[in-house]
């Protein structure tokens, strides 16, 4: 294959673009010096088409996105153009970008709460979004507002429209928001990690409403996210963002079928794809992203790059053409695109999960049986008053070996974190039995009892930074625990130094603040202290969601590795499913406080049987867009009920695919009958809680 330096990609034959970005350029001022955030971005967007734009965190994805619609704070300085309908961005007056943002160009924001204003009902945000760019009345505006939010699939939309942002969940609110960014018909849509922190389920609901969307408006679509499955799914080109420029830009097809920039190919590397059951080893990028002040000369990459040769290190290589894949910022793409080059030759391969299976006869180190927990309904400001009650969870029942991963699945609401924090808080439950290694908590009445237990159970947590105390180095930060169980001085300091080895840590972090340190070191520095007292039973909390995709494949292996090591039993929840399924032996999962299906994880995997299991699994993303685009998907109908208004009978039947299909006489069963756990026949240990499967 040849290569052609040029500049952008040029926009299709006879199709003019509705957004021309040209040699974008953002820069911060800091302490340090200038911060160039933004080094020449370049991309042409087309009517209806979706760019999907990636990258680890800092890599300039949302500076980007911040510079095109004008948003940038008064001290960054901005150059380049912007070209939004054949005019210039750069330079206009904030009074001018006010009459274009949410008219000619929508937003979509990561958290949509901080997008809606609390105090005005959602119709009335949109009505007033809706005059200011139309000669509108208000009673044509709140019209028009309930049908947008009919649109984006808001249930009874005119009742709703008087309703505050507060009462939404977090996939409504979003939908909100995608009504407003279309509520004019703007030209481009710019979607800024639009399904961050959402459930899968309703992460694909939301990718739907964007498709619709882009249909109603005719609109192109930016799609800035760090979820490679996402952009398999749902964008035309994808650009890759380090250090602040694009290093490779193609169609979707072309770029994850062969990755031409090392960067690329590593990325799709450290993602845990395993949707055919076969896992292959993660390999995470070493090293971290270089600083963009006063960066050093030649390819940003280089440093962490496992084929980089001399030439990389001294002049940086522009995005040149590679025929028939796209454009390449790399000396050596000529190389990787015909073949004669692997991009992750020389990389680290790291080992495979061990086999799954050996713990099944292993010491029990957890049991949980018909776990109970309620909390009061109440009314009433001054003078509250009880008028229900929440069951969060509601006869949940698991056993977990040492050297085993039980995996947590369900939707924000069903019962996964509170599951834990009743096994955490070490005090009798209010109904049913939690024993851990073999002592039933409930009897565990001393101090001194409760402090060995706790050592036996310990915690890593979603937030790192949240997690560790900022005004303490890691060493102390490390000591703490041992300090607590009565350790002395030369030992803490012997068992301190062990932790870092064990995590893969640098000795000299122990005399680091945790703000020193980056995302993944922060999260092994966490995992180093969960460790310190040598528990069995390890709790881990959404430990990779606030991580890059090679920091996360990188904590992965970590895990994988002290687990085998030290033969010890995880307790995972993640909203990731395909992490889930990564590092779980099995896998319970859980809906409005029940477990309804529980077994092997390949076998939930490949062979589920509630439809709530099913649904959920086929939401997961898949990195490949062959396989994202002609896989058949179930869409749940609604949202998750309240667990203070149970159904009588399943309480999934409000929301079931199989409920509307069924013969009447299993109709009348789900709504009548608690639906027991039953055995998946040549299944052992799969079980399933439904009348209609």
């Amino acid at each position: 294959m040849t290569l052609a330096t040029t500049e952008t990609r040029p926009a299709e034959s006879g199709t003019t673009p509705v957004l021309s970005v040209r040699d974008l350029r953002i820069t911060f001022p800091s302490e340090a010096g200038p911060v160039q955030a933004v080094r020449g971005v370049g991309f042409d967007l087309l009517p209806g088409r979706t760019l999907g734009i990636v990258g680890e965190s800092g890599s300039g994805k949302s500076a980007t996105a911040m510079g095109i619609l004008g948003l940038l704070p008064p001290s960054a300085e901005l150059s380049g153009q912007v070209l939004l309908g054949g005019r210039d961005l750069i330079g206009l007056g904030d009074k001018e970008l006010s009459r274009i943002r949410g008219n000619a160009i929508g937003m979509v924001f990561q958290d949509p709460l901080s997008a809606l204003t609390p105090i005005f009902p959602v119709g009335r945000l949109l009505s007033d979004a809706l005059r200011v760019h139309q000669d509108l009345g208000k009673r044509a505006a709140w019209e028009q507002a309930v049908e947008l939010l009919d649109l984006v699939g808001i249930p009874d939309p005119r009742e709703r429209a008087r309703a505050f942002p507060h009462e939404f969940s977090g996939g409504m609110r979003q939908r909100v928001v995608i009504a407003m960014a279309i509520a004019n018909k703007p030209s481009v849509l710019v979607a800024d990690e639009p399904t961050t922190a959402l459930d899968v389920t309703v992460q694909a609901q939301i990718l739907d409403v964007l498709k619709l969307a882009q249909r109603e408006t005719g609109a192109g679509l930016v799609l800035i996210t760090h979820d490679l499955g996402v952009v398999a799914g749902h964008a035309d080109e994808i650009a890759v963002m380090y250090a602040g420029r694009v290093v490779e830009r193609a169609g979707a097809r072309e770029l994850f079928r062969r990755p031409t920039m090392p960067y690329t190919a590593r990325l799709l590397a450290a993602v845990p794809t395993v949707d055919s059951g076969i896992h292959r080893p993660l390999v995470p990028i070493g090293g971290e992203p270089p600083s963009l002040v006063d960066l050093a000369p030649g390819c940003p990459f280089a440093s962490r790059c496992a084929v980089a040769v001399d030439a990389c290190r001294t002049d940086e290589p522009q995005l040149r053409e590679v025929t028939g894949h796209g454009h390449v910022a790399c000396v050596r793409a000529g190389e990787v695109a015909d073949g004669s080059l692997d991009p992750a030759d020389g990389a680290a391969a790291l080992e495979r999960p061990a086999a799954r299976g050996s713990a099944a006869s292993a010491e029990v180190v957890l049991r949980v049986s018909d776990l109970v927990k309620t909390f009061p309904v109440t009314k009433g400001a001054l003078l509250k008053r009880r008028v229900g009650t929440l069951r969060a969870v509601n006869r949940v029942g698991f056993e977990l070996r040492a050297g085993e991963t039980l995996g947590l699945m369900g939707e924000s609401g069903s019962g996964k974190t509170t599951t834990l924090l009743e096994i955490l808080r070490l005090k009798e439950p209010e109904g049913g039995r939690i024993e851990i290694a073999g002592t039933d908590i409930a009897t565990a009445r001393s101090a001194a009892r409760v402090r060995e237990l706790r050592r036996d159970v310990q915690i890593v947590m979603q937030d790192p930074t949240g997690a560790l105390d900022p005004r303490l180095p890691v060493g102390d930060l490390l000591a703490e625990p041992l300090q607590a169980i009565g350790r002395d001085r030369e030992s803490i300091r012997v068992r301190t130094a062990e932790l870092l080895r064990l995590v893969g840590l640098d000795a000299s972090i122990g005399d680091r603040f945790p703000a020193a340190l980056s995302g993944g070191q922060r999260q092994r520095v966490a995992i180093a202290r969960a460790l310190a007292t040598e528990p069995r039973l390890l709790v881990l909390d959404e430990p990779l969601s606030a991580l890059d995709v090679s920091v996360q494949a990188g904590i992965i292996n970590l895990l994988a590795r002290l687990k085998r090591e030290l033969g010890l039993a995880y307790l995972v929840v993640a909203h990731d499913l395909a992490v889930v399924r990564y590092v779980s032996d099995r896998i319970a999962v859980m809906y409005l406080g029940h477990i309804v299906e529980t077994g092997d994880t390949e076998t939930i995997f490949s062979d589920p049987k509630h439809p709530y299991t099913r649904a959920l699994l086929s939401a997961i993303p898949v990195p490949d867009p062959e396989r994202e685009r002609t896989r058949e998907r179930i869409v749940l109908a609604g949202e998750q009920p309240s667990a203070a208004r149970l159904p009588s009978g399943c309480v999934f039947v409000d929301r079931c695919p199989l409920y509307r299909t069924a013969p009447p006489e299993v109709r009348e069963r789900c709504r009548t009958e608690r639906p027991e756990p039953t055995a998946a026949p040549g299944r052992p240990g799969h079980q399933y809680a439904c009348h209609a499967a």
